[in-house]
């Protein structure tokens, strides 16, 4: 386990107790001092790794960042594929303390400040995924970047709610989604190699016209 990954591991673990606090005594009751003992950690230490009370909810999501940075920095394969590796990373993460996620979405859901901390947490993630494409793919249009990002980021998050209502939700049904929304978007590797002569249309059009009308013909053409 890299360095990262322990210390995310570590802030599930503090993130797991301030969640015991709050289901007993209320977010607003519960003191920064509380949940210090419960980590068994120094009031000065708590704030020096976590900051305040709203801080420590979102403990793991600073964590999984670094995570996502060193796993984009040593990766040498495909950025496309990277970016989806990156999702199934933090999946694997909540899923692998699915109880600790689902009380948090709670948590999160009757307070109104938490989540707008939450929307600001998960456009962290897309923005990372852009930063990354644009980085690796440096005439790669911006459009494209932010396009891509966005979407491998609804796609996490629509099946990560899944489970964090409470459905059983393996990491194949991710990495299902996470392939069919490459395959939409052009860059699954191995799309081309694995077409059949019927599966291959060439289409010819004006250099002029602009793309969303190249778009909009062919997929009346397909139906």
């Amino acid at each position: 386990m890299s360095e990262t990954s322990s210390a995310a591991a570590n802030a599930t673990r503090v993130v797991a107790a301030a969640l015991d606090l709050f289901a007993e005594h209320g977010f607003e009751q519960t003191s920064v001092e509380q949940i210090a003992k419960a980590a068994g950690v120094s009031r000065s230490t708590f704030f020096r790794q976590f900051g305040g009370k709203d801080d420590v909810v979102f403990a793991d999501h600073e964590l999984l960042l670094d995570v996502l940075r060193e796993h984009f920095s040593v990766s040498e394969g495909d950025p496309w594929s990277t970016v989806a590796d990156g999702a199934m990373l933090v999946f694997r993460h909540f899923a692998a303390e699915p109880d600790v996620a689902r009380r948090r979405y709670e948590l999160v859901r009757q307070i109104p400040a938490l989540r707008e901390r939450e929307i600001v947490a998960v456009f962290r993630y897309e923005r990372l995924f852009d930063e990354y494409l644009r980085e690796s793919l440096p005439d790669l249009d911006p459009l494209d970047a932010v396009s891509y990002a966005a979407v491998i980021t609804a796609v996490h998050n629509h099946v990560l709610r899944q489970m964090l209502r409470g459905k059983r939700v393996p990491a194949s049904t991710l990495r299902q989604a996470l392939d069919v929304a490459m395959r939409r978007f052009g860059v699954q590797q191995d799309a081309a190699a694995d077409a059949s002569a019927d599966d291959l249309v060439v289409a010819v059009f004006p250099r002029s016209m602009p793309i969303a009308e190249v778009t909009r013909r062919v997929r009346a053409e397909l139906g």
